[in-house]
């Protein structure tokens, strides 16, 4: 058995983390000691405890202890559960705790199959999952469920964890091995919050000395990328692009470019270059138009090099739009738009605007009358150009920035507003 199993805790004093739900006082731990376990669902990443609370749960109550994991259980596993409900006396306070792993895995269909006997109380159901809830799992279930997130481990609580179960290893092994300081310091800031990593770390560590010492070398050659979380289809995919793209928007270069690396390390590449692309246009815009093309350079160059020299171009592509000006008025202004073509306020064409049509023998005025602004001063002259119904709509509206402000000027000077 892995040694962060064969260590699991068996109480909540025992668990790591978690006060803000399980600390004297706190909601789960007030559930849990209540013995009336509701429907719950536990959100957050991996190894962070939730498989260890649902076991405690479990081992509090006289429920019967049902496990499936959404990755691999089937419709008929859910049906076998379903018809075991039998076996038991539920008004003696018995019945059936299934504890759900990865319930966002299940089919929507997998999930209704279970909801008939959650609401009448057949079966109580513990769900974990590490995406959000609100999203992955069917509402009629989440509308009957209590969710708790489960959030990442802080590195003083994680170094306790690493030290007791160094401690159990090695008195189990009989073995003389030392474990330096810095090692397990580098194990618990490295393992992302997970205590379930960092404690695997420690094991790999055991079985990687030779010389009767773990020191931070070989803590660092074990541990490498493991503060790395991060799945491309899921919610870690996305707050990290979402907290790269608010950096840059926050004028925040450092922070940007701290999610810049975390993205490098996980060699999405294609991610990058098209976050980049949309924050010039949409973040930077007319404040400084020349980050657009600056910015499809750096990226073309970063495609061209490939990792690791791609690096270079992206951090200066980065670091360009955290220092630049700001502006979001043409991103306003198109989204304005599109709002009133989607609802339909739009209407003819100016008959001046349009491609030269016949007018018909029954138009009261003939001929298109369409003024050509090269042929007057400063290249302009007054016309209707928006249909009749939204004539007077105004979409764009100039940023307070140095260039859209001497645009601005501009347009006032060939229209003559002084």
């Amino acid at each position: 058995m892995p040694l962060a199993d064969s260590i699991r805790p068996k109480t909540l004093d025992e668990v790591v983390g978690q006060k803000h739900i399980l600390g004297e006082g706190k909601p789960l731990r007030n559930i849990i000691n209540s013995g009336k376990i509701p429907n719950m669902i536990f959100y957050g990443s991996s190894g962070l405890g939730k498989t260890t609370v649902a076991n405690i749960i479990a081992d509090s109550t006289d429920m019967n202890l049902y496990k499936l994991n959404g990755t691999s259980c089937s419709t008929a596993d859910i049906k076998e559960i379903i018809a075991a409900r039998g076996n038991f006396s539920l008004g003696s306070g018995n019945g059936i705790l299934l504890y759900l792993d990865e319930i966002q895995y299940l089919n929507k269909k997998q999930q209704q199959s279970l909801l008939e006997y959650i609401e009448n109380g057949d079966i109580t159901l513990i769900a974990s999952t590490t995406e959000n809830p609100y999203f992955y799992v069917y509402n009629a279930i989440l509308s009957r469920s209590t969710v708790f997130e489960f959030k990442p481990v802080d590195k003083t609580e994680i170094l306790p964890a690493l030290k007791r179960a160094f401690n159990i290893a090695r008195e189990e092994s009989g073995l003389d091995i030392t474990f330096e300081d810095e090692a397990f310091e580098y194990i618990a800031s490295g393992c992302g919050g997970d205590v379930r990593k960092g404690i695997n770390t420690v094991e790999l560590c055991l079985l990687a000395a030779n010389d009767g010492k773990i020191d931070l070398g070989l803590a660092q050659q074990l541990t490498q990328k493991s503060a790395m979380k991060y799945d491309r289809a899921g919610d870690q995919h996305y707050d990290i692009l979402s907290a790269f793209q608010k950096s840059i928007r926050g004028s925040d270069e450092n922070a940007a470019l701290h999610y810049l690396a975390r993205l490098i390390a996980a060699g999405d590449m294609a991610s990058i270059c098209r976050r980049l692309l949309v924050i010039a246009c949409e973040d930077i815009g007319l404040a400084y138009p020349n980050a657009i093309p600056i910015v499809k350079a750096c990226v073309d160059s970063a495609l061209q090099l490939g990792f690791p020299e791609a690096r270079i171009p992206l951090a200066d592509a980065v670091v360009l739009l955290a220092t630049a000006p700001k502006s979001n008025s043409a991103y306003n202004a198109i989204n304005d738009a599109l709002r009133d073509v989607e609802k339909g306020n739009t209407g003819d064409f100016p008959r001046h605007l349009q491609n030269v049509h016949y007018d018909g023998e029954g138009a009261a005025i003939k001929g298109q009358h369409y003024l050509y602004p090269h042929d007057y001063p400063n290249h302009y002259v007054e016309q209707q150009y928006l249909p009749d119904e939204i004539k007077d709509r105004v979409y764009y509206k100039f940023g307070d920035n140095k260039f859209e402000q001497a645009a601005y000027e501009y347009r006032k000077k060939i229209k003559g507003d002084h």
